[in-house]
Order: structure tokens, then C-alpha cells, then sequence
């Protein structure tokens, strides 16, 4: 199992570190991390590029990644990459491909509030266009330790087995506590929700779809959760959120197929969450399965112009 990191050389990239690194402990994982060097282009500011320029960039990345790989223990498998790109994120997608990983993992602006999220062009890209699932560290994210526990927002909208199913998949090969959260604002048609009637509504769920075992409801220790607020973030924020926790979200309606697309919701949500965040693409069915495979993957040499093993 690999997970691809996109490295940035400030705290940013240190965050997203952290979080892969409890993944991967969490997970028997290794970790690819990956800086992204601008393409030449005629469209650049400066093109030709200047005499020497692109040899004193790569060797400052590959010192950049050298720091990157420092900063993973010994006990979790890593390499370094450089890729070529014109857009950062179409390279971070393509580079997770190549390197058959199953999870994209990046960090929040390093504009956001302290254990807060602020997107920037490139996360936002990802979480618009990736073809698999993307975690969000966010800012000041400092735990190594493995994940403790799976919280999934789960909807009444189209997507919502999406959730359920790799919730479900990641609580039974892991072994981890799994909690399943509705979020209701007040005002809203359902403001008065009960536990019992999110309850039922998850079942309802699982028994419309056929990839999620409805068995597993009652076999898993599922602890179901409803939050109201004056509104969505009000609701995030009035949950209990354990150490070690990551919140599990689907994409909108809106994505296309095996895509991710973040809606409103989510955005909201995103606004106030202090723990990190997977997005799991639309109709993400037999990646599910690679994603929480206990079996670690050997590490292979992979394609690119720069690799740095740690």
C-alpha cells in the first residue's frame, strides 16, 4: 500500500507529513513524497530558461525532499520524487497513478487558523478533479501516531453508500471505532432528528445499496451521532472530536464518475473541522478495497526524473 504526499517546503508540507505518517502507521503503508517543478513553457515569465537555472533548481527541491524524508520515522517506508508540470495538482494526480497510491495527501493553507483548514488553488484543484480519494491535513497538524478513530458524515443524498461502504471497509480491516455523524442546522426540515431515526436512516441505505453489507451494521460497534447547530459549522463544532480522529466525506452529486467534486456541504463543514478530512470520489466502489488492504505493497522504482530513498 502507497500513499503520495505533496511535499511543499514549508509548514504547510510538514503537516501533510504528519498526517501520512499516522496513516501509514495505521494502515502498513510507505509514502511517496512529491515536489512538483514548474514545466518549461514559452508561456513562462522567463523562456528560454536562464543558463544553469534548472540544474540550481532541481538540486534545491531534491534538498527541499531530503528535509521532506527527515521528517518520517524509521519504521515507515518513504521516497522522494520530482515531477514536471505546468498545474501542480494534474502532476500530483498523475504521479499517484504511476505509482499505483491509494490516497493523495496534502496539507491546508498555511493561511488557516491554528487545527483549521484554508484551501489553496492546488487543494482546491484536487478536490475538483482527483480520480482517487485526497486527505486534508489541517493547519498545525502535529500527530504521528496511528489513527484512532473513523468518523463518517453521512447524508440523505445520492453518495451517501459511497461513505457508508468505505467507512464500513475501514472500520473491518483496521479494526477502528467507527462513528457515524449527522449534521442538522437549524430551521432545517429535519432539525429535530433523532439518533433513533439516523439510525434508521443508515440502514435504509445500506439495504438500497448492493455493495454495503447491511450485516456489518449490527457486527461493528457503530456509534451514530446527530449534530444541531444554527448552522453546519455550528453543528462541527458542537461535536466531540477525539485525538486521532478523521472525518470521512463523499463527493457532491455534481462529480463525475470516480471523481471527486466538494460540494457546499462539505465546504462548510471543511470550515470548521479540526481534525482531517478524506474526500472518497463518486461511485468509489473496487478502490475501496485496495484502499484499506492490510497487505503492504514492496516499494518499486517508479518513473520520473529524481527519486530519493530514505
Amino acid at each position: 500500500m502507497r500513499y503520495v504526499v505533496g511535499y511543499t517546503a514549508n509548514a504547510r508540507g510538514g503537516d501533510a507529513v504528519n498526517l501520512a505518517v499516522a496513516l501509514a502507521r495505521r494502515q502498513g503503508a510507505s509514502l511517496d513524497l512529491v515536489m512538483v517543478m514548474p514545466q518549461d513553457s514559452p508561456y513562462n515569465g522567463v523562456y528560454p530558461p536562464v543558463a544553469g537555472f534548472e540544474s540550481i533548481l532541481a538540486e534545491q527541491v531534491t534538498q527541499w525532499l531530503d528535509e521532506g524524508l527527515a521528517l518520517i520515522p524509521e519504521d515507515v517506508p518513504a521516497r522522494a520524487h520530482i515531477r514536471r508540470g505546468e498545474s501542480e495538482a494534474e502532476a500530483l494526480i498523475a504521479a499517484a497513478g504511476e505509482l499505483g497510491a491509494a490516497l493523495l495527501v496534502i496539507g491546508a493553507s498555511s493561511t488557516g487558523l491554528f487545527k483549521r483548514f484554508s484551501i489553496g488553488s492546488v487543494a482546491s484543484a484536487l478536490l475538483h478533479a482527483s480520480t482517487l480519494p485526497v486527505v486534508l491535513a489541517p493547519s498545525g497538524y502535529s500527530r504521528t501516531e496511528p489513527i484512532t478513530r473513523l468518523t463518517c458524515a453521512v447524508g440523505s443524498r445520492a453518495g451517501a453508500e459511497d461513505v457508508l461502504r468505505t467507512g464500513i471497509a475501514m472500520a473491518r480491516r483496521r479494526s477502528l471505532p467507527l462513528r457515524v455523524v449527522s449534521l442538522v442546522a437549524q430551521g432545517a426540515d429535519d432539525a429535530d432528528a433523532t439518533v433513533a431515526q439516523a439510525t434508521a436512516h443508515l440502514r435504509e441505505i445500506a439495504e438500497a445499496s448492493q455493495d454495503v453489507d447491511v450485516s456489518a451494521l449490527d457486527k461493528l460497534d457503530i456509534d451514530v451521532v446527530v449534530g444541531h447547530g444554527r448552522s453546519i459549522e455550528d453543528a462541527v463544532d458542537h461535536l466531540d472530536w477525539a485525538d486521532g480522529e478523521i472525518l470521512l466525506i463523499g463527493s457532491s452529486r455534481l462529480a463525475h464518475n470516480n471523481s471527486i467534486f466538494l460540494g457546499a456541504t462539505a465546504n462548510r463543514i471543511l470550515r470548521a473541522l479540526p481534525v482531517p478530512m478524506i474526500v472518497v470520489p463518486r461511485n468509489y466502489v473496487l478502490q475501496s478495497e485496495e484502499l484499506f488492504h492490510t497487505t503492504q505493497v514492496p516499494v518499486v522504482a517508479a518513473a520520473g526524473p529524481t527519486e530519493v530513498t530514505k
